[in-house]
C-alpha cells in the first residue's frame, strides 16, 4: 500500500511540473494580425508594420483579406526578391483569414501572388527568434534598408500581439489541474 502511495505522489509531482512547463511555453506566444487594422491589402507598408514587433517561435500571423482580391504565399528569399511565384513557393494560403504559425527559428518570407501586388508592396519578411529571444530583423523588399524606428514607449510587448486564442483558458485549466493534483495528494 505504501508503494502505491509513493507512486501516486511521484505521478502528481510529474503532472504538476509537466503542466507548469506547458503553461510557461505557451504563455509567451502571441497572435499578430498582419497590417493591424488594415489587414493584408494594398497600400500598407508591411516593412514598417513588421519592424514594430519581435517575432518568436510559436507566434501566429493572421492574414485578413478579401480572398477574391488577394492571397498569401510563404516563399523562399529569391522568390520574395523577384516576386516570381513560378518557383520557391513553400505554402499557399487563400481563405481570406489565414493563420500561419511561426514554428521555427528562421527567416519567413510572404508575398501576395495576385498580379502586381508583390511589386506594389504586398510582401515582407520576418526573422523569428527562439521564444526567449528579443531581436527582430524584419525586411520589406520593396524599399532599401532603413533605420529601425525607435522603441515604442508602450514597452516591449506589442499592441497587436495578443496571447494565443486559448491562452487564458490554458492558464485556467492549468491552475485547476494543479489544484486537483494537490487536493488528490492531500486526501488520497
Amino acid at each position: 500500500m505504501e508503494d502505491t502511495s509513493r507512486l501516486c505522489k511521484c505521478l502528481n509531482f510529474f503532472l504538476i511540473f509537466t503542466i507548469h512547463g506547458l503553461l510557461v511555453k505557451g504563455a509567451r506566444s502571441k497572435v499578430y494580425t498582419v497590417g493591424d487594422d488594415e489587414g493584408w491589402d494594398s497600400g500598407v507598408d508591411y516593412g514598417v508594420w513588421s519592424s514594430k514587433y519581435n517575432f518568436s517561435t510559436g507566434d501566429i500571423l493572421v492574414f485578413k483579406y478579401l480572398k477574391s482580391q488577394h492571397d498569401v504565399y510563404e516563399v523562399t528569399e529569391p522568390t520574395f526578391r523577384s516576386c516570381d511565384d513560378s518557383t520557391g513557393v513553400l505554402a499557399r494560403y487563400e481563405t481570406g483569414n489565414d493563420e500561419v504559425t511561426l514554428d521555427q527559428e528562421r527567416k519567413y518570407w510572404f508575398i501576395c501572388s495576385i498580379g502586381g501586388h508583390c511589386f506594389g508592396g504586398m510582401r515582407f519578411g520576418v526573422e523569428v527568434n527562439a521564444a526567449s529571444g528579443s531581436n527582430n530583423n524584419s525586411t520589406n523588399g520593396a524599399s532599401s534598408p532603413q533605420a529601425q524606428p525607435p522603441p515604442s514607449t508602450q514597452g516591449s510587448d506589442n499592441d497587436n500581439g495578443s496571447s494565443k486564442l486559448y491562452g487564458p483558458r490554458r492558464w485556467s485549466l492549468g491552475v485547476c489541474l494543479i489544484v486537483l493534483a494537490v487536493l488528490f495528494e492531500l486526501f488520497y
